[in-house]
């Protein structure tokens, strides 16, 4: 069971910091910046510096494990709606499902979390690489209703290619949860196989907070 114990530790660690306009929370050309913290729930999912076709990202593999790593901030996410990220994946985890607690694993996944302080309200969206969701879809996750999952790849048709995203987080959460959504308390990443008992691995590319009006893309 991730999504619950995950969320919370989100909101109870580091102190936050605070963004200003479109910026650079991580470009991994050095690995994981002194920011990130790790938090395992079995095993340990390995991340690690990389360069896959001349591109600086952070390689995570994973075995039979869960582990992520998690960056404490706050801001405004009707101020800086829009998250961009990028990750090119190598394979599916083949029993993976979103729709079952046993396939509640992803070969990369970017979480958005929205604290409360009631920490059973604490609420976050999950963009994923999907194996059986299709592209566009969101469900709740299999053991939180709290969490939602959005398929922002699905299936192996872009396995092995670089695949960017601009999502609009606001819009999600009101698209999502069905009302306005508090301040952002962090932005985590994890490569997962626990439930599946499978391998997968992924790189993670820059990720960035931005308060661009331009058309935010994904399904």
């Amino acid at each position: 069971m991730k999504p619950i114990p995950f969320i919370v530790a989100l909101i109870v660690s580091l102190p936050a910091a605070c963004l200003g306009a479109d910026r650079l929370i991580d470009d991994f050309s050095h690995g994981a910046g002194p920011a990130w913290e790790s938090k395992s729930f079995q095993g340990e999912t390995r991340y690690f510096p990389a360069v896959v076709d001349n591109v600086p990202c952070l390689k995570a593999v994973a075995d039979d494990s869960a582990s992520g790593l998690f960056y404490k901030i706050e801001y405004d996410p009707a101020a800086e709606p829009i998250l961009s990220w990028s990750w090119i994946v190598d394979n599916l985890v083949s029993r993976g499902d979103a729709r079952t607690k046993a396939g509640d694993d992803y070969p990369a996944r970017i979480y958005v979390v929205f604290p409360s302080l009631l920490f059973w309200r604490t609420r976050a969206l999950n963009y994923v690489w999907a194996n059986r969701l299709p592209v566009g879809q969101a469900i709740p996750n299999s053991f939180t209703a709290n969490a939602m999952m959005v398929a922002v790849e699905s299936g192996p048709a872009h396995l092995g290619q670089w695949r960017s995203y601009r999502r609009n987080i606001y819009d999600d959460f009101r698209r999502y949860f069905g009302d306005e959504p508090p301040e952002v308390g962090a932005i985590a990443i994890m490569t997962d196989t626990d439930n599946t008992g499978e391998k997968a691995s992924a790189c993670y590319g820059p990720i960035r907070v931005e308060t661009s009006d331009q058309a935010a893309t994904g399904p």
